[in-house]
């Protein structure tokens, strides 16, 4: 028969506890989530945390970044075919302006003759006569080889300035060919992540928009000098409790949508799963003040439409990749899509927390 000993020694503790508590007046409770500010659930086998698995989220990833790529691109070239159509009307006009000044000169030489060096040294009446008439000839032997000279130039100058125009316009429909395929690319994957899902994708959560409302304008994230976005790694500490790195982009996008009033819980690195987390260039914003919690209602759900419309409002200013909120996810080449491919869960459908994925 087992001892009763250790029965007896496990109560008397109890008791003692319970006459500390009640002497001190000390209360002691369980953390809810909603002050614990729990951690998105944990990975399943062959799963992923943030819903759909690894291969839609490198598709996104890709799709985003070469719509973005391409947007930039065709930016580029529709600012050098703007410089190049200003330079070729100014080319034009020279030229126009250098054509009659030749005609003028040919019209001359055809109506008094064409001055010979022979006939206009000949008839100089005196050495001094025959300086000056030699002078006079170099003088219009010049300005008539100049006028020539110019007139050449700046019909090459034209002609190379349309060619320029024509391979620009070449390189704008290469790049609406990469966006639109950037697009389908993007959108394949989602139609597919949704026929995978056990459940139908809500009718809510088509791409008849966000709900939420935003105002505020974000401060834009450095650029390159061609208006392309330079690489970054996962090189600033994640300021978030979630801890790690984060890219300084990302960081950026945290602080710009705290500096407009979205304050509440974010959760940003995690060293596993696939994604951009990993990577350091997504955060969680929890709907809730202090944690994911469960779906987010009522005013929770209000700060979580209008945290989405602010990103979205700022998309090309932050670099947004995507943003997925209560099955819905947006991206830049397509508005809002379905999106179904959590778990049924908070976390893993959205419905607690807005994730950023920036590029």
């Amino acid at each position: 028969m087992p001892s009763v000993a250790p029965v007896r020694r496990t109560a008397a503790r109890l008791a003692a506890l319970l006459v500390t508590t009640l002497a001190f007046g000390v209360v002691v409770a369980p953390v809810s989530p909603a002050t614990a500010a729990p951690p998105l659930r944990a990975a399943a086998p062959g799963d992923d945390d943030e819903g759909g698995t690894p291969a839609l989220r490198a598709q996104l990833d890709a799709a985003s970044k070469g719509w973005l790529d391409a947007k930039a691109a065709l930016a580029r070239s529709i600012s050098r075919q703007q410089q190049l159509t200003t330079q070729l009307k100014t080319v034009e006009t020279e030229l126009a302006a250098r054509d009659a000044n030749v005609g003028e000169i040919a019209g001359v030489a055809y109506r008094a003759g064409r001055l010979s060096a022979a006939s206009a040294l000949l008839n100089s009446g005196s050495p001094e006569g025959f300086m000056d008439r030699a002078s006079a000839l170099e003088q219009v032997a010049a300005h008539e080889d100049r006028a020539l000279r110019e007139l050449i130039e700046t019909r090459d100058q034209a002609t190379s300035t349309r060619t320029a125009l024509g391979i620009e316009i070449q390189e704008q429909r290469k790049q609406v060919t990469v966006m639109e395929k950037r697009k389908q690319q993007a959108e394949r994957a989602i139609e597919v992540a949704n026929a995978k899902a056990d459940a139908p994708a809500p009718r809510t959560a088509d791409s008849g928009g966000n709900r939420g409302t935003s105002s505020a304008n974000a401060t834009p994230a450095p650029r390159n000098s061609d208006g392309s976005w330079p690489p970054e790694s996962c090189s600033v500490d994640d300021p978030t409790p979630a801890d790690g790195c984060i890219t300084p982009r990302t960081l950026h996008a945290l602080r710009q949508a705290q500096a407009a009033g979205f304050k509440r819980y974010v959760s940003c690195h995690r060293p596993s799963g696939s994604g951009e987390h990993p990577k350091g260039r997504a955060c969680d914003f929890a709907a809730q003040t202090d944690g994911f919690g469960g779906v987010a209602s009522g005013g929770d759900r209000t700060y979580g439409d209008n945290l989405a419309a602010y990103f979205i409002r700022n998309a090309d200013a932050l670099a947004v990749l995507y943003v997925i909120w209560f099955k819905r996810i947006w991206l830049p080449s397509s508005g809002w899509k379905a999106y179904s491919g959590g778990n049924g869960d908070p976390s893993s459908d959205h419905t607690n927390h807005v994730h950023l994925s920036v590029y």
